[in-house]
Order: structure tokens, then C-alpha cells, then sequence
């Protein structure tokens, strides 16, 4: 069976990618051929041909941005949201798997297309909401950050704050951000008109939320704001769909999409805006804004509590995105103190989780360590999806924590009078000197980051066992896959051949199934004389030392009755498997408290960590997750006859 997917989010950084690799893994445990296109921030990568989508047996969307399906026309397909291909990939393929797929019938007429959108299982509204943010985040993030480099080589301290002269070279780059930073609403505006009503609804979307952005049309002096402009990008795209609905002759119909829905729905949208919608919500916005600006004191306190709770609560979902969308208008309303606790709690979430992973080790598994590193990245960017693969695994501790962090920078940097000049957050945009009191403004973060930490570590228990195959490199055995292969060679081995199968490292005196120790130490001495005996070691008590302290850092019993003690070390000559069966089990400390029966002890030379050992591991993991074969191990009625199960494995 072969099954296509396409994964897609708003911003296009964190939920794709994890998705994507979800799915990937998913399908590599039910052994079905699964290829992932993804459609990031940067395109789409691993794009699905026109013989891939012939050849499937079915496709998964997992997107909470439209995603094209016309190319999928005929074959099963199943649409979700992201989320889901983060947290159920294994169903998702299942359900396509047995059928329970609806056949997407193609170039369907416009109004069975609405039809089974609404019927869609998610939110069609969030869905036109964020595909218009997803487009529109480009432009505010270089907006931002181009005024904020202005500002850091070109400003000057003024009595006002930090000023670009106007005869400067830095005015012209603070004036280029400033053009792409007024493109946020028409954008966001024409994005989820296309959402809706597709390329028709693009011209009334655009012309709607520039009219919705300027307040001059309808005497406003602040205009709409974002409000506005979601507003204009709803009413667009359902007036331009409205209009493709009516039945027109046969020769006015290849017109319709580039001038009649387009000018009738731009007028009226325009209309609309200008006589009714604009100024009721413009002085609902500008009421707001004079609010936020009067709040002092505790009602200030409130505010920042809100804003930092929305911004970590769902890490760039739809809480997120308001909160961060009104620190942005804010800012065009000259009120940077909004921004300022928002640009704080931004970072919180994936610096917080990060310093849990080097505070408290023994709470986290190898991989989940790695990712702490990468959440600093992500976190100094001011990216707060940095955080999700804490959360999808362990939400209950993770989000309440993550909220708790971001709240106490938002009020931190609210009370300091913290201001954000560019709607960005994260300590870059304080190198670049766009926030103003930067001391408060890294006290915040800072202030934030060691609650997040204090507070998972303190609610998360230590983690006894790794689930995955453990290892210090943290290598992923998927990517060990697709890294490693027949082109390896074993550079440090006298034949200086790569490794194809466990024959090439193991001989028939390196099989056992009649291990006598019945403790884990005891087996650790019995196999590794076993590799002793067949001259492989140049001293036993290194490469026990070697072994012991893996098994210190956490237990190598992966469940299901399997243990895979490993070492690399100067003391062992050659690559080499050894294998043990201990019928009574051994208590191997495993994820699943079953005792391990199939324990393989692997040898690696010092200078062949990289390579061999993730080889070795590759090729036994995959196998081992056979139930039948397993099966056929414990059965083997001789040291020879499993041998020969193994020496195959490749």
C-alpha cells in the first residue's frame, strides 16, 4: 500500500515539520510505503508527483491552511487539521488503510464544495482566518525586523525615544519595513477572501482591507485595524462567492473569475465598508486602544496576564495569533507598550522548556533533551512553537507551565514600561534595538524562563527509561535510515567493507540461548566474555566500564522482552554483535516492566561510533519490532539454529 500526505500550517515552521515527520514514522511502523509533502514558510519541499498521486492507494491532508486537493481527484482523501497529524498519525494512516475514506470526486461545482467544507470536521472559520495570517506573517516579520535594524545602526536618542534622522540611509530602510509592515491587513484580508471564494476573491479581499486600514475613507483618523480587515477578508470572500454562484450564459462564464465577481465584489465590499461596516468599527477599535492606554496599576496587571496566557496557550494557534495581531496594531496606533509584554511572553515557552531539558536531565528522554537545544534557537527568534513537542506529549504539565512563564514576563515587562517598536518578539528584536528599557525586557524573559523551568521539572517525574532506541547522539533511527546504508564503509576494520547484514560482525560463537546470569550485571559479565573469548576486546573491565555507564545514563531495555546494552570504546577491535537468551527474563529496568528474554550487546570500536553503531542499531531495531520474529528467536532450540535467524538481518 502506498499513502500520500501534505502537511501545512499558518506559519509554516513548527506544526508542518512535526507533522510530517509523524506521519513518516507512523507509516514506517505499519510498513506501508508513505511519502510527505510539506508546505512550509520556505515552499513546498518533497513536492507529490503526478505519478506518486497515480499510484496511491490514498492521501491525508493534515493542514489548518487551505491546501489545493484538485490534483487528488478520484483517489481517498482525508482532511484534517494539523494537530492531528501531530498527535494521531498512526490513525489517520489506519483509517485510509482500511478504506474508511471518502473518494474526493475533483473539480466539484462551487456549491457542493461549500457544502462539504461545512461538513469538514474543522472549523471552517479558523481555517479562512489563518490562511490569510499564514500569508500575511512575511510580511510583518520583515517589516518588523527592518525597522528594528534601522533603528539599531541608524537611530539616534532622542527626547522622544530612538529616532532615524530623516536625511539618512537607515530612514529609507525604516521606511521600506514600514511598506511592508502596511501590507498586514489588506493581506491578511485578500488571504482569507481567498480562503473562501479562491482567486475571485482576492481584488475585493485586498481592496476591502486597505479600505478597512485607512481610516480616511470613512473619516476615521484611526481606521479599523485588524478587526477590520478579518471582517473585510469574511465579507469579500462570501460576496465573491455569493456572485460565482449565479448562473450566467455559457459565453459570459470565462469572464466571470477575472472581471465581473471580482468589480462586483470589490464594489460591494467598498460600499459596504465605507457607508455602514468602517466607522461602527473603527470607533469600537479606537475605544480599545483608549482603554488599553488608560489602563494603569492593576488593570494593567489584568491585561498582561491575558496577553501572556493567550500567547502561551496554544504556541501559534488562534489564541496566539489574536493576542500577537493586537500588539501589532497597536503599534500603528503608536501604543508600543502593548507590544512589549507580548514580545516577552513570545520567547518564554521554548526558552523555559529548553532550560527544563539542562536543569533536571533525568526528567526527559534523550530525544526530548535534543529538542531543548533547538527550543533555545527557536525561543531567541522569538518563535514560540518551539514548545509543541513538549506539549503534544505531555500537555497537562507542559501547558500550564508554559501559561504560568509567559504570564509573569507579561507583567514584568507591563509594569516596566517595556515597548515594542516592531511586531516581533524574542531577545532579537532587543539586540536589534527595537525595545526600549532592555534590561526589563530580558529581566522578563528571563524572569519568565526560570518559572516555565521550575515548574514543568517540579510537576514532571523522572523518567526511568527511554521508550526510543537510547542513545547520546539522540540519533532518530528513521534518519538513521535514510543516512546510513550499503555506502557506508567501515573505515576502521581491517576488511574495510561496509556493513550489509549481522553476519558480517557476528559468528556463530557469538550466539547464545542459554544465558545462565539471572541479573542484569551478571549478563553484562557473561556476554561481554563471550566477546572476550572470540578476540574482540583488548581489555574486558574498558569495555564493561563502557557498558556500565550507558546503562547509568538510562536503561537500555527497550520493552517487549528486548534489551540493547551497547558500548563504544578503545578497548573493543572490531564491530560486533553478541546475543543472548535468558528464558526466565531479566529484569532490564524497561519502559513496559517487562522482563528482557532477546538481549543484543553491541561493540563499537571508539573512532566508529557514528557510523556502525547507528548501522547496527538500525538494522536490529527494525527487525525486532516483528513480532513473529521475535517469536522465532525465543523458540530456537539451538545456539545455531538462532544464528541463523540473525546472521540475515540486514
Amino acid at each position: 500500500m502506498k499513502v500520500l500526505a501534505v502537511t501545512a500550517c499558518p506559519v509554516g515552521i513548527a506544526h508542518t515539520y512535526m507533522a510530517a515527520e509523524n506521519l513518516q514514522k507512523a507509516g514506517e511502523e505499519l510498513g506501508i510505503d508513505i511519502k510527505v509533502e510539506t508546505q512550509g514558510s520556505i515552499g513546498v519541499e518533497n513536492e507529490l508527483t503526478k505519478k506518486d498521486i497515480a499510484e496511491a492507494d490514498g492521501i491525508i491532508i493534515a493542514s489548518d491552511k487551505e491546501v489545493s486537493k484538485e490534483r487528488f481527484g478520484g483517489k481517498p482523501l482525508l482532511v484534517v487539521g494539523v494537530q492531528k497529524g501531530i498527535r494521531e498519525p498512526k490513525s489517520l494512516i489506519e483509517r485510509v488503510m482500511k478504506g474508511d475514506v471518502p473518494v474526493y470526486k475533483g473539480a466539484m461545482p462551487d456549491a457542493e464544495t461549500v457544502k462539504a467544507k461545512k461538513k469538514d470536521k474543522e472549523n471552517p472559520v479558523y481555517k479562512h482566518l489563518m490562511n490569510g495570517v499564514s500569508y500575511m506573517i512575511p510580511f510583518i516579520v520583515v517589516g518588523g525586523l527592518l525597522i528594528a535594524i534601522a533603528l539599531a545602526f541608524g537611530g539616534d536618542q532622542t527626547p522622544g525615544g530612538l529616532q532615524v534622522p530623516e536625511d539618512s540611509f537607515w530612514k529609507q530602510i525604516e521606511n521600506i519595513g514600514a511598506a511592508s509592515f502596511s501590507f498586514m491587513v489588506p493581506i491578511l484580508a485578500g488571504f482569507i477572501a481567498v480562503s473562501i471564494a479562491d482567486r475571485p476573491g482576492l481584488a475585493p479581499g485586498m481592496i476591502g482591507g486597505y479600505i478597512a486600514a485607512n481610516g480616511s475613507f470613512y473619516g476615521s483618523e484611526a481606521g479599523a485595524g485588524f478587526l477590520g480587515g478579518i471582517l473585510a477578508g469574511f465579507l469579500a470572500g462570501y460576496v465573491a462567492l455569493g456572485i460565482k454562484k449565479i448562473k450566467v450564459p455559457k459565453s459570459v462564464q470565462p469572464v466571470m473569475p477575472i472581471i465581473f465577481i471580482p468589480i462586483l465584489a470589490s464594489l460591494i465590499v467598498g460600499v459596504l465598508f465605507i457607508l455602514v461596516i468602517g466607522a461602527p468599527v473603527a470607533g469600537i477599535f479606537e475605544g480599545l486602544t483608549q482603554w488599553l492606554e488608560g489602563m494603569q496599576g492593576a488593570s494593567s496587571i489584568v491585561l498582561a496576564l491575558i496577553l501572556g496566557a493567550m500567547i502561551a496557550v496554544d504556541m501559534g494557534g488562534p489564541f496566539n495569533k489574536v493576542a500577537f495581531l493586537f500588539g501589532a496594531a497597536m503599534i500603528s496606533e503608536g501604543n508600543y507598550e502593548i507590544m512589549g509584554p507580548i514580545a516577552a511572553a513570545i520567547a518564554i515557552p521554548p526558552l523555559g522548556m529548553g532550560l527544563a531539558t539542562f536543569m533536571n536531565k533525568k526528567k526527559y528522554h534523550q530525544a526530548e533533551r535534543e529538542t531543548g537545544k533547538a527550543s533555545f534557537t527557536m525561543g531567541f527568534f522569538g518563535i514560540t512553537e518551539g514548545a509543541i513537542p513538549f506539549a503534544a506529549q505531555d500537555p497537562l504539565r507542559v501547558i500550564p507551565s508554559i501559561v504560568a512563564g509567559s504570564m509573569t514576563g507579561s507583567v514584568i515587562a507591563m509594569l516596566s514600561g517595556v515597548g515594542d517598536r516592531v511586531a516581533h518578539g524574542g531577545p532579537i528584536v532587543a539586540i536589534l534595538g527595537a525595545v526600549n528599557n532592555v534590561l526589563m525586557f530580558f529581566v522578563a524573559i528571563i524572569a519568565g524562563t526560570i518559572v516555565t523551568a521550575l515548574l514543568i521539572n517540579f510537576l514532571k517525574k523522572d523518567v526511568a527509561v527511554e521508550t526510543d532506541i537510547p542513545e547520546e547522539e539522540s540519533s532518530d533511527i528513521t534518519e538513521a535510515d535514510a543516512g546510513s546504508g550499503d555506502q557506508k564503509t567501515a573505515t576502521s576494520r581491517n576488511e574495510n567493507k561496509p556493513i550489509h547484514q549481522l553476519e558480517d560482525i557476528m559468528t556463530p560463537g557469538l550466539a547464545t540461548i542459554s544465558l545462565e546470569g539471572d541479573k542484569k550485571e551478571s549478563v553484562v559479565d557473561e556476554m561481554i566474555d563471550m566477546l572476550d573469548k572470540a578476540g574482540l576486546l583488548s581489555s574486558k573491565a574498558e569495555f564493561r566500564e563502557a557498558i556500565i555507564a550507558r546503562e547509568e545514563q538510562s536503561s537500555t531495555g527497550l520493552g517487549m522482552g528486548i534489551a540493547i546494552p551497547h558500548g563504544k570504546s578503545e578497548a573493543v577491535n572490531e564491530p560486533a554483535v553478541v546475543f543472548g537468551r535468558q528464558s526466565n527474563g531479566v529484569d532490564w529496568n524497561s519502559a513496559d516492566g517487562e522482563e528482557a528474554k532477546l538481549i543484543f550487546m553491541i561493540a563499537v570500536p571508539k573512532g566508529r561510533e557514528g557510523e556502525d553503531h547507528l548501522k547496527i542499531l538500525q538494522m536490529l531495531s527494525r527487525k525486532l519490532m516483528d513480532e513473529s520474529y521475535r517469536e522465532q528467536l525465543l523458540k530456537a532450540e539451538s545456539d545455531k539454529e538462532a544464528y541463523e535467524l540473525l546472521r540475515t538481518v540486514r
